[in-house]
């Protein structure tokens, strides 16, 4: 039996089955399978397996730009040799699909510039790899907007857009002061995704104990933390600092830790200093669009 198809009638039957990939491939694979001698079967699988991974590519990509993350890191990027605290052993249980589908959560703590929000980042990438969703918020904006959501009368549907993704990173708690309502306002989305069983990770210079002084309520950060960590645990992250690892400024003996650049001021440094805006440990294809603590 033989079927007499033109190119442009082939062309139009995957276009009416949606096979965008099959149709930029197939008369590629077609010389190569007749100069190569492949088999019917060879040549479908092939064919196949190319639209699949197209597929793929185009999926993770949608999810990355719907994730909202500032850069795009992958664990790969992240270097681990000024960590004496952090190893790539220790967080392997948070690359695996199972981190998401048990609702694991993950608080790396440290200094600016020690990696927190890198890794937190590549971790929701793993998971966009492995089928799931993200979202990146920063603790100041998600609470800003459910502020704004609650004065309105539209908090049930602000909530939604962050208890849905199948994982959730808040960047920067405690760098930023907020509003009297924090606690309240980050406990609905922690509460819900805990309820919901969905991952969370958080990044943070502050103490654990500290964060009901940033938030305003003791008694309601303890009740946030208490559920993060019920499935969960902190990771703490030492070492210099990725963006001023030049200077030396972390080292006790560098001349420029030795001499601190001159304060105008009599106050050594504000209670809740905001995060560093500047990026150049990082490099992307994206825009930035929220100031990045790594």
């Amino acid at each position: 039996m033989t079927i007499d198809l033109s190119d442009v009638q082939l062309d139009a039957l995957l276009k009416r089955l949606h096979l965008a990939n099959a149709r930029r491939a197939w008369h590629e694979l077609v010389q190569r399978a007749e100069r190569e001698e492949w088999s019917y079967r060879d040549f479908l699988a092939l064919l196949v397996a190319e639209e699949i991974a197209q597929r793929q590519q185009t999926r993770i990509g949608r999810m990355v730009r719907r994730a909202r993350f500032p850069v795009l890191k992958t664990i790969d990027d992240f270097n681990f040799t000024y960590q004496s605290t952090v190893r790539l052993a220790l967080l392997g249980s948070a690359l695996a699909p199972d981190f998401v589908t048990e609702g694991r959560c993950l608080i790396f703590g440290g200094k600016p510039g020690r990696g927190k929000t890198h890794l937190a980042v590549a971790i929701a990438y793993r998971a966009i790899q492995n089928g799931f969703d993200a979202l990146f918020v920063t603790a100041a904006e998600l609470i800003d907007d459910l502020s704004a959501a609650f004065r309105s009368g539209r908090l049930t549907d602000a909530l939604a857009h962050y208890v849905h993704p199948s994982i959730l990173i808040v960047d920067e708690v405690g760098y930023l002061t907020y509003g009297t309502d924090a606690a309240n306002m980050l406990f609905h989305v922690v509460n819900d995704r805990h309820r919901k069983k969905r991952a969370m990770i958080f990044t943070t210079n502050k103490p654990l104990a500290g964060w009901g002084r940033v938030l305003h309520d003791e008694d309601l950060a303890h009740a946030i933390v208490d559920r993060i960590l019920e499935r969960g645990r902190m990771l703490t992250l030492d070492g210099p600092s990725m963006r001023t690892k030049h200077l030396g400024l972390d080292d006790p003996t560098s001349p420029e830790a030795s001499h601190p650049p001159a304060r105008i001021s009599g106050i050594d440094r504000p209670e809740f200093p905001e995060p560093t805006r500047g990026i150049d440990e990082y490099s992307s294809i994206w825009r930035p669009a929220v100031p990045i603590d790594a």
